[in-house]
């Protein structure tokens, strides 16, 4: 019997012996990368420079209590613009031609605005506020006569930088004449306008 304990003791502490010569090795645990933040890119513009471009869109022109004439414009523009930051200011000069496009209205018009501009820079998108004065010159074909007067006009707007030379942008304008050329007529009259510029 003593024989017997002995020897199952024996073959206990040499399976444990060769357990423990085998080794055990702890298990590795590999660390999860860590999460990659990704930021929004921005891309900043610098708004200083002067600018010469072109601009095209619809409107309508109202006189009294006459119904309101539906119009097309076009015209081109120059101006300069100085970046302070997050603030632009500048001012801009704008010759704007207007097509009535009611059937048997035998005149045009044209619009000279000398206008101020602040805008907020948000990289390369620009919303801006626009306020000036603004002279109304209307051209009747049957008398080959004009008649002009002075007004104001204010607005909103926005602008995009393409790249360094190119910009795009709309615009809406407010214009208001009163009592236009002492006829005793007030005149006003809406814009909106698709806007395209070269930068340098």
């Amino acid at each position: 019997m003593l024989r017997q304990i002995t020897l199952t003791s024996a073959l206990i502490l040499g399976t444990s012996s060769a357990a423990f010569a085998g080794g055990i090795t702890e298990p590795v645990i590999a660390a999860a990368p860590a999460p990659v933040m990704m930021t929004p890119v921005i891309r900043s513009s610098d708004w200083t420079g002067f600018y010469v471009g072109g601009s095209l869109g619809q409107g309508n022109v109202g006189v009294g209590d006459a119904d309101e004439i539906d119009t097309s414009n076009y015209g081109f523009h120059a101006g300069y613009l100085y970046d302070m930051g997050t603030v632009v200011v500048g001012g801009e000069l704008e010759y704007s031609a207007l097509d009535f496009d009611e059937s048997g209205d035998d005149f045009d018009a044209s619009v000279l605005r000398l206008k101020g501009r602040v805008g907020y820079e948000a990289g390369a998108f620009m919303p801006y506020l626009t306020v000036g004065g603004a002279k109304l010159t209307i051209y009747d074909g049957e008398d080959d006569s004009d008649d002009s007067d002075n007004g104001y006009f204010y607005g909103i707007g926005a602008d995009y930088a393409v790249n360094d030379s190119i910009r795009i942008g709309a615009e809406f304008l407010q214009h208001e004449f009163s009592d236009f050329n002492d006829g005793g007529a007030d005149i006003s009259a809406q814009t909106m306008s698709l806007r395209v510029a070269y930068t340098f």
